[in-house]
């Protein structure tokens, strides 16, 4: 089976929307450092480190990329400027080979996981993660898999609210204890309940208070072990939600969350409506942890998975 099989056409119209802020920004940029020149040297390669961290690839990540395209225009002693997207295309995505990127498959199918398979969400508020593990919810369930929803961010009462709206919405069972509850109680009644009822997927929202509060850090590190204690090897994915349209201050979020939790998966929300979808390319970079799901858009079906390749195909796609 080919890769393109793996993505229905209108996914990746969906996607190549979503993505249309940001290559209109990178190609407009990166045609006009291009205009009257005919080689790669010195002074587009400059440009090109401009364009990169104005897209918010990140300072690390750009000269990584700068650096291996200096490597093959070095070897090359011909490399004209038409060959430079080409080029930077197959060093992106290598770069996003590399760095632990999933592979093509379908990360809402369940055959392949632990039964019941746990995942907790971490994230800051606004970042878009109640919305996401709705989404989540819905792209299960739709594949026929039971889906338990634990309502542990407790210190909202919009937060426990609108994860109830969503687990209506799409007809999954959603735990909660109501505000100013245990986290830990309603996570562990939720793996509890998801495993009584034969549950192929759990999925437990947390408190999404400032990512600098250690109460929260030591708040998430106490569901973990709660719920171990019912089920000793979840939480088997911890994913971190990002909004992608924050640019670098999602690149910090993740540093603070990652210090002070084992994240194990990331979620970048929120690139339909940026130019900043460089953000994806420097986060995966940085803290190798693989990219699971990219938010393209508003509808339920717009959360992906993410494949590395159709996202390079998608972001270096010419628009008309």
């Amino acid at each position: 089976m080919g890769i393109f099989s793996f993505f229905s056409k209108e996914k990746k119209e969906t996607l190549d929307k979503g993505l249309e802020k940001t290559k209109d920004s990178f190609f407009s940029k990166l045609s006009k450092a291009l205009v009257g020149k005919d080689k790669v040297d010195e002074e587009v390669l400059d440009q090109l480190e401009e364009i990169l961290i104005s897209s918010d690839v990140g300072v690390e990540t750009t000269v990584k990329i700068i650096e291996r395209i200096e490597k093959r225009v070095a070897k090359d002693k011909y490399a004209g400027t038409d060959e430079l997207d080409v080029i930077l295309r197959e060093e992106i995505q290598k770069l996003l080979t590399e760095n632990k990127s999933v592979d093509v498959q379908d990360n809402f199918e369940t055959e392949h996981l632990p039964k019941p398979y746990v995942l907790m969400v971490v994230g800051v508020n606004g970042a878009g993660k109640t919305t996401t593990i709705g989404k989540l919810a819905y792209q299960f369930n739709k594949r026929g898999h039971k889906v338990v929803l634990g309502a542990a961010d407790t210190f909202r009462a919009a937060a426990v609210d609108q994860l109830k709206t969503w687990g209506q919405r799409v007809g999954v069972e959603v735990i909660d204890h109501g505000m100013n509850t245990d986290p830990s109680s309603v996570a562990f009644d939720a793996v509890k309940r998801g495993v009584e009822s034969g549950a192929d997927v759990i999925i437990i929202d947390t408190a999404g208070r400032l990512h600098t509060k250690v109460n929260l850090m030591n708040e998430l590190g106490k569901i973990k072990r709660v719920v171990q204690k019912f089920l000793p090897e979840a939480p088997h994915d911890v994913l971190l939600v990002l909004d992608g349209s924050t640019g670098q201050n999602a690149v910090i979020q993740a540093r603070e969350f990652t210090k002070a939790t084992e994240v194990t998966s990331l979620a970048i929300t929120k690139l339909d409506g940026t130019a900043k979808g460089g953000v994806v390319i420097g986060i995966s970079d940085e803290f190798k942890i693989p990219v699971k799901y990219i938010g393209v858009g508003e509808k339920m079906e717009d959360l992906q998975v993410f494949d590395r390749q159709e996202f390079v195909d998608s972001l270096f796609k010419k628009i008309n």
